[in-house]
């Protein structure tokens, strides 16, 4: 019973092949994963920020605060953080937990990208246009704002701020140099940062100061992205070539590498990597040298051993292997040109932005799935076997017998969550907490108390209601990640599809004052065909079968949530002309 659908040995494959569907809820122009893969942010043009589970497709949260197209996402390590930014001039950090807004930052000018520190999600920095980029501190209620050179630093500079040996020529051109793009490594001590003429300085995150400067190529940088790891990053420039680059270990624990340095505060002296003995390494450059492509987004695979990117004005994207620097797979699918593209942390699945619809498209892996698991005692064969029929196999069994046998049957715990196993002992894993939180927690506690009505126990309700809160506090945040409560009540959510899945074998239907059909009258009406009715706490009304034209449409209602408006309106017979446009609607068509 535990046995699993998909073959283990396609799963090994490291990058996706087809593409495997699309997301929808407006028009999207930006994308980032969480850093745990479960949830997939997106920003609009109109500013809304929308938050996809990943294994349901569902739209788990929404977040309105800014005005105009979004330019870039940037989650917190444990998930539970999500700074944006806007073309309005503002910089949003937004608290999951309730979909508050944290801190509102603003600009003097329009924000390229923001990125959050690894390990401090109240500190971030942000690229302006035509401007310097910005440190922001976000401790305090009033942000404050550290000015970052975009000078490069060159050699017989003693400092960041003195001119040593450079012409006034050139330090009057590198004063007009602006910063395109700035990340932090992987430490979070140090800020990565792309200009206007190919330079990549490294800046000092506590000192502020550029500590290297290497000129990587004559465009400009348009993109910075890191390994998981901080040691290799990707640069995408307008040279219409991709590099990647091997950072030097830029921890405060290579003590090979380490200087000491003035804080430029008056703070004291600073640790900080020794640019005399650092050195940036061009691993490979990625192009198309046929057609002479030009690349909208960059992005690593979950390993970092392979680089994709979106094409400009084309709809293909290009998967280079890096070990080889050779290009080993070209997804194809959607019939526009792609813009943000990125890669699941963990699973070998890509999404991407449509440019033209604003539509997530999904490239995965195609995994043909072994029916054979769903029953044990059968096995798939190439050719046609002898069946050996057992002795007892047919017997005939008193009803007695076999009533008992279902019982026992019944009172089993079946584990259909994990892997290896039973769990008789009722050891729920995080997934299976997982999906108490999204709304099976009383379907589990039903269950148990059918068994023990069964066996004549009794309900001891609050003693088994305190087990399994106890069982999910036992696993405090579920491996140090943050989980989203999912929101069930999705009337905005814009899918293309009137039936939506919020959870695992969880669908809900659009609020019923969205569609007419489903929205029943005012007051007043008898009749026996109209039913109301309305489903609060544990309750859970019957299948519910209503006619829409020639089309009969029957569908089993979910346990509700408390809070949510969970009132099912059924159009029936002859009667019930109530006093509402939809009760009578539903009696004319009947006639």
């Amino acid at each position: 019973m535990n046995l699993s659908l998909v073959d283990p040995f396609i799963l090994a494959q490291d990058y996706p092949e087809t593409l495997a569907g699309h997301l929808r809820s407006g028009h999207a122009t930006c994308l980032r994963f969480s850093h745990s893969g479960e949830y997939l942010a997106s920003g609009r043009v109109d500013g809304v920020i929308v938050i996809f589970d990943v294994e349901t497709n569902g739209v788990a949260r929404k977040l309105r605060g800014h005005t105009r197209q979004m330019q870039s996402l940037s989650w917190s390590r444990d998930g539970r953080y999500l700074l944006s930014s806007s073309q309005d001039w503002k910089c949003i950090l937004w608290d999951l937990k309730d979909g508050s807004r944290v801190r509102v930052v603003r600009f003097d000018a329009p924000v390229y990208i923001a990125e959050l520190h690894p390990f401090n999600h109240l500190l971030f920095v942000a690229s302006l246009f035509e401007d310097q980029p910005r440190l922001v501190d976000m401790s305090s209620t009033i942000p404050i704002k550290h000015i970052l050179p975009s000078a490069p630093r060159r050699q017989g500079q003693d400092d960041a701020s003195s001119t040593g040996h450079v012409s006034e020529k050139q330090a009057a051109q590198d004063a007009k140099q602006t910063t395109c793009v700035t990340v932090f490594a992987s430490s979070g001590e140090y800020i990565l940062a792309g200009t206007n003429r190919g330079w990549l300085n490294i800046i000092h995150t506590s000192t502020r100061q550029t500590i290297y400067s290497n000129r990587l190529t004559n465009g400009v940088i348009i993109f910075l992205r890191l390994t998981s790891s901080g040691r290799e990053m990707v640069v995408n420039s307008s040279d219409r070539i991709i590099r990647t680059v091997h950072l030097p270990d830029l921890s405060s624990s290579s003590s090979s590498t380490l200087s000491t340095s003035v804080s430029s505060d008056g703070g004291g002296s600073v640790m900080m990597v020794n640019p005399e003995k650092m050195t940036l390494e061009v691993e490979h450059k990625f192009q198309d040298v046929v057609n002479r492509l030009s690349w909208n987004h960059v992005a690593f695979s979950s390993t970092g051993e392979y680089v994709m990117a979106s094409t400009y004005k084309n709809h293909d994207v290009y998967v280079w292997e890096r070990s080889r620097g050779s290009l080993v797979k070209i997804l194809e699918g959607p019939k526009e040109e792609l813009g943000v593209v990125e890669w699941h942390p963990t699973k070998p699945l890509v999404t991407a932005c449509g440019l033209e619809t604003g539509k997530i498209y999904i490239w995965s892996i195609a995994t043909p799935q072994r029916w054979s698991a769903l029953a044990p005692d059968f096995a798939e064969v190439e050719e046609n076997v002898e069946y050996q029929e057992r002795e007892d196999e047919f017997d005939i069994h008193p009803i007695s017998v076999l009533h008992q046998r279902r019982l026992d049957r019944e009172d089993e715990e079946v584990d259909v969550l994990n892997l290896n196993g039973g769990s008789n002992n009722h050891n729920f894993g995080p997934r299976s907490m997982g999906m108490m939180k999204r709304g099976n927690f009383n379907g589990l506690l039903q269950q148990r108390r059918g068994r023990r009505r069964r066996r004549g126990e009794g309900d001891h309700h609050e003693d088994e209601e305190d087990d399994l809160e106890g069982e999910g506090e036992e696993k405090g945040d579920y491996g140090g990640s943050f989980r989203m409560p999912v929101l069930l009540n999705i009337s905005e959510s814009e899918s293309e599809e009137e039936i939506v899945a919020v959870g695992p074998g969880t669908m809900r239907r659009k609020d019923k004052d969205k569609d007419p059909l489903l929205s029943g009258g005012g007051g007043g009406g008898g009749g026996g065909g109209d039913t109301s009715t309305s489903t609060h706490g544990l309750t859970v009304a019957a299948d519910e079968t209503r006619t829409r034209g020639s089309t009969t449409e029957t569908r089993t209602p979910t346990p509700s949530t408390p809070g949510v408006n969970n009132n099912i309106t059924t159009n029936g017979g002859a009667g019930g002309g109530g006093g509402g446009g939809g009760n009578k609607r539903g009696a004319k068509k009947k006639r």
